[in-house]
């Protein structure tokens, strides 16, 4: 038997504003221990209890065009090697997402187990994980669709929620009698005293052959515009790409309202959709009040992070990516800074981050799309200062990588090399800069610059020019397969 983890990589994040954005969500952050939200989920299945000859496989991740990159670069990272990455072309919430990733795995050869989770979610109690995926694992190799029910520990209104029904004959799981909606205060009161009732974290198991038969089933409309999709798919670099005006054509749905909300607790089988507690310490950090819940508190109950000071401050969150953050007589309170933005709130009105985010989308603010450092392929780069018709970028460059062989119209170039040797494509000629040496590129030339080292390339560029949009840039070749080429 294979067991195949599916990562489900989409998602903005946006009540984690400002250090989550469009372009480098919260899924990617390194908000507790070592590692990215991502890095974790794909790594946390390693130790999985397994028998019977059963292997685990590298994780398929389902994930957005706009981070592509970031993606394969931090699974390498945690030397995560040879995971598909499928491309969604749009969102269409969880449903057809994973109905490409069962097509996948069973495009392999195989009819895996797949595990599927959310790739922003904390847990803490790995262990306490691993045996409740162990018994999902179990029940779903017979045929049954699985999802986990996080033990509830509060009157949460922000989660669906399980009702449990009768035990299963075999194993610690449980039929799912059915699934209920986010619940109002009082609801949600009365399901933590009944005791019945579990979060619904979103975690699934079932066999890529069982999903497949039930979606087809319960929404084919789905299953149909998904498999067009997937039959007319490309291969892009190390990127699965499925048709884009098939896979739009699919209806948005979620994988409990397709499948699992209609079979719970129904025909002669009652458990066909089975539910295995889960007791591990779950947090889908979704707001900044769930960081200050799961982080290590100082003896105000404060959680601070980066270089904060505080005084006379309790309950609160303050959080630094680099700049000094002193705190003063606060009680209850959020801080965020990051280099562009800082977000100061009350944590009991956190939940309206969503609202502040939304208003800074419609005033068309860049603060809600990319941080001031902003992550490339070839490395990465940092607008350090801007006026009126200048730019001052600092540009890091990885061992062999390059950036497009490009031209802009509006601006024109000067580099000056930090540390590292540039190989420099500027019209007909190339060059090699090497630190301390600069050169100049001028306006619509045709210019690249390289890292032919083995050490990264660091440099200081000055733009100038009427216009120093990123949209100024017209590629005529690049490594990455990028859009404009």
């Amino acid at each position: 038997m294979i067991v195949q983890p599916v990562i489900l990589c989409g998602g903005s994040g946006t009540r984690l504003w400002p250090l989550s954005r469009e372009q480098y969500p919260k899924q990617l952050l390194r908000l507790c221990g070592d590692h990215s939200m991502l890095q974790a989920t794909a790594l946390r299945l390693n130790n999985l209890p397994l028998t019977d000859g059963a292997r685990l496989v590298p994780p398929i991740l389902v994930g957005n065009e706009e981070y592509r990159f970031l993606m394969a670069q931090q699974l390498q990272a945690v030397g995560v090697r040879h995971a598909p990455l499928i491309l969604e072309p749009c969102g269409r919430n969880t449903a057809p997402a994973v109905t490409l990733a069962a097509m996948h795995a069973l495009g392999e050869g195989d009819d895996p187990v797949l595990v599927v989770m959310p790739a922003d979610h904390v847990i803490q109690d790995v262990d306490a994980f691993l045996g409740a995926v162990a018994e999902g694992v179990r029940l779903a190799a017979g045929g049954r669709l699985v999802t986990l029910g996080v033990r509830a520990t509060s009157p949460e209104t922000g989660y669906g929620y399980i009702q449990v029904g009768e035990a299963l004959a075999e194993g610690a799981g449980f039929a799912v009698a059915k699934f209920v909606e986010k619940p109002d205060a009082l609801t949600a009161a009365a399901y933590l005293q009944d005791g019945g009732y579990l979060w619904n974290a979103g975690i699934f198991v079932f066999k890529a052959s069982v999903w497949l038969e039930n979606i087809r089933l319960c929404r084919p409309d789905i299953a149909e515009a998904v498999e067009v999709a997937y039959a007319g798919r490309l291969l892009d670099v190390d990127f699965m790409r499925p048709a884009k005006a098939d896979f739009e054509r699919s209806p948005s749905d979620s994988i409990d309202y397709a499948v699992l909300e209609r079979l719970a607790g129904s025909g002669e089988d009652s458990g066909a959709v089975a539910v295995v507690p889960l007791n591990a310490r779950w947090s889908d950090l979704g707001a900044w009040s769930a960081l200050w819940e799961i982080g290590e508190k100082d003896g105000q109950h404060n959680v601070l992070m980066g270089d904060v000071l505080a005084v006379d401050t309790h309950d609160t969150l303050a959080v630094s990516e680099g700049r000094l953050v002193a705190c003063v007589g606060l009680e209850g309170m959020v801080v965020v800074e990051t280099p562009d933005a800082v977000l100061v709130a009350d944590k009991a009105k956190i939940q309206s981050v969503k609202e502040l985010v939304a208003l800074l989308k419609g005033s068309q603010r860049s603060e809600t799309q990319s941080h001031r450092k902003v992550y490339r392929p070839w490395g990465w780069y940092d607008s350090v200062d801007r006026g009126q018709r200048f730019q001052v970028k600092h540009i890091v460059v990885a061992p062999g990588a390059a950036l497009s062989l490009q031209m802009h119209h509006h601006r024109a170039e000067h580099w000056v090399v930090v540390s590292g040797t540039a190989r420099v494509t500027r019209g007909e000629e190339v060059l090699m800069v090497t630190e301390n040496q600069s050169t100049y590129i001028p306006l619509g030339t045709v210019h690249r610059l390289e890292n032919p080292g083995k050490v990264p390339l660091e440099i200081i560029e000055i733009q100038s020019g009427s216009y120093l949009g990123e949209d100024d840039i017209v590629r005529f070749n690049d490594n990455y397969g990028r859009s404009g080429t």
